[in-house]
C-alpha cells in the first residue's frame, strides 16, 4: 500500500465547540474550511499530518481514538493550556522511553497527549550510516571559508 496523505478524523457531538477547541485553545493552524459556511468542517495541520474535525455523532467519540502531537516545550504548554481551562489528565512527566510527556482531552473525551522530545534523545540523533572517511556534518560554506583564511 502507497500512502500519499493521511488525517484523523473526529466527529464530534458539537462541531462549534471542537472547532474553537482545536483553532482557538491548541492553536492549530487550520488548512481548509469546508461545507456550509455558518457550520464549516475544518481540517488543521499536525505537524505533517493532518486532523479533520466535521460532521457530528450521536454518541462519544470513546477512548480508542488518541491524537499525538509533538511540541517545543511541552511544560510552557502546560502552563498555556491550563490558563486556557483546559484541565490537565496527567501533568507533564518524563516517561521510561525517554520522552516528556503531558494528557489532556478534547471536549468531547478525545484524548491527546502532548510530547517533548529532550535534547539527548534518540530520536534527535541522525542515526543514518555514512560512507567511510566522510563526516557526520558537513561545514557551513561560512565556516569553510573562516577556517581557510585562518579565522577559526
Amino acid at each position: 500500500m502507497e500512502v500519499l496523505s493521511s488525517r484523523i478524523l473526529l466527529r464530534p457531538a458539537d462541531l462549534g465547540r471542537s472547532r474553537r477547541f482545536y483553532r482557538d485553545v491548541l492553536g492549530l493552524a487550520v488548512y481548509r474550511e469546508f461545507g456550509p459556511p455558518e457550520d464549516p468542517g475544518m481540517v488543521f495541520f499536525l505537524g505533517s499530518g493532518m486532523l479533520e474535525v466535521s460532521g457530528r455523532t450521536d454518541g462519544s467519540a470513546g477512548r480508542s481514538v488518541m491524537i499525538w502531537l509533538q511540541v517545543r516545550d511541552v511544560r510552557a504548554e502546560r502552563d498555556r493550556l491550563a490558563a486556557a481551562g483546559v484541565g490537565i489528565l496527567r501533568e507533564p512527566a518524563t516517561e521510561s522511553w525517554g520522552l516528556t510527556e503531558m494528557w489532556i482531552e478534547d471536549p468531547d473525551g478525545v484524548r491527546i497527549v502532548l510530547v517533548e522530545v529532550p535534547a539527548d534523545h534518540p530520536l534527535r540523533r541522525d542515526t543514518r550510516s555514512l560512507p567511510a572517511g566522510r563526516p557526520a556534518v558537513s561545514p557551513s560554506p561560512r565556516s569553510s571559508s573562516s577556517r581557510a583564511a585562518g579565522q577559526a
